[in-house]
């Protein structure tokens, strides 16, 4: 069997994924990059053995912001940007998509489709307030993994306005709310919308967001 090899290594997470030739998913795999993209190219890689000496390779990609690193080591065919990436990846799913969304570990992104071509992006990579690491952080803080700290927020019942423009007040605020007793499910939703917030007035500021709407990330 001839199988496609996509490998996305970035500032949070390293993913892979193994299509066949009808573009069906039969393999991927996720894990932290954890500040090493080496190892975690050669973790990834080592966990998807099996899988792809079972069959063919026909063509290897990679993306992400470590993308050259992961090119050199495997001798990728093809190199994209993350914005390339997933814009392809909307539209493969999505044909009438306008506007995606991703927000990363390392950066976040709009992207503007029209008639099937990027016409307009936005990346913010000033600032880790912004950022899916931005949450990442917070949920650590609180003894938290990622998973957890989501689905506190989607459950909480309150919620709390923490200022999302600069990490640092953030943190401070959080330790000032939970000393007024303030509960984590509400902090945790506080967060949330404090880089929604952060999203709309820098990432997307002066853009419109028009449906189909795609939401890509992640974390």
């Amino acid at each position: 069997m001839r199988a496609y090899l996509g490998i996305d290594v970035g500032a949070v997470s390293t993913n892979l994924a193994l299509l066949d030739e009808a573009r069906n998913v039969i393999f991927a795999s996720y894990l932290r990059t954890a500040g090493d993209p080496l190892s975690s190219v050669a973790r990834i890689m080592a966990g998807a053995h099996d899988k792809i000496a079972a069959g063919r390779i026909g063509g290897c990609a990679a993306t992400g912001s470590g993308r050259h690193l992961a090119a050199a080591l495997l001798r990728a065919d093809l190199v994209k940007n993350e914005i390339t990436a997933h814009a392809a990846a909307a539209l493969h799913f999505f044909p009438e998509a306008r506007t995606v969304i991703e927000v990363g570990g390392q950066d976040s992104k709009i992207i503007i489709i029209d008639h099937r071509t990027v016409v307009d992006f936005a990346v913010n990579n000033v600032c880790a307030a912004g950022t899916g690491s931005f949450l990442d952080h917070q949920a650590a803080r609180m003894g938290l993994s990622i998973d957890d700290f989501s689905e506190l927020a989607a459950d909480a019942e309150e919620t709390v306005h923490i200022p999302g423009r600069c990490t640092v007040f953030a943190e401070t605020d959080i330790v000032q709310k939970q000393q007024m007793g303030v509960g984590r499910s509400a902090i945790a939703r506080g967060l949330c919308e404090a880089l929604v917030r952060n999203y709309l007035a820098n990432v997307a500021s002066g853009r419109r967001i028009e449906p189909p709407v795609v939401f890509q990330t992640g974390l």
